[in-house]
């Protein structure tokens, strides 16, 4: 059986962008230290690929302010979603089609 990855969105197919969106698909908002800490990544590293999926419109960005201490806390917009939730079809797909 033939399946195209056609459906599969380039923004994904970096490991720590994939586990961004996975982390924000099962938590309403995480903040960057939550994440650094989830995907055992640099400040840096972890920057570039939020930029990235900002740029996609697929991570909104909370800014607030506790004791005084910026505090960034990011959340999956309903557009990250959609296109999140299509790659794992796809993902599916493709692996029930090697059985």
């Amino acid at each position: 059986m033939k399946v195209s990855i056609d459906g599969l969105h380039k923004a994904f197919e970096n490991r720590i962008r994939l586990g961004i969106m996975s982390a924000l698909a099962v938590n309403d908002k995480l903040d960057f230290n939550s994440l650094k800490e989830y995907l055992d990544v640099t400040d840096g590293n972890l920057a570039s690929h939020i930029k990235t999926l900002e740029k996609e419109k697929f991570i909104g960005i909370e800014k607030t302010f506790i004791d005084r201490k910026p505090n960034t806390r990011y959340f999956m917009t309903l557009e990250g979603r959609k296109a999140f939730e299509d790659h794992l079809k796809v993902l599916e797909q493709i692996i029930k089609s090697q059985k």
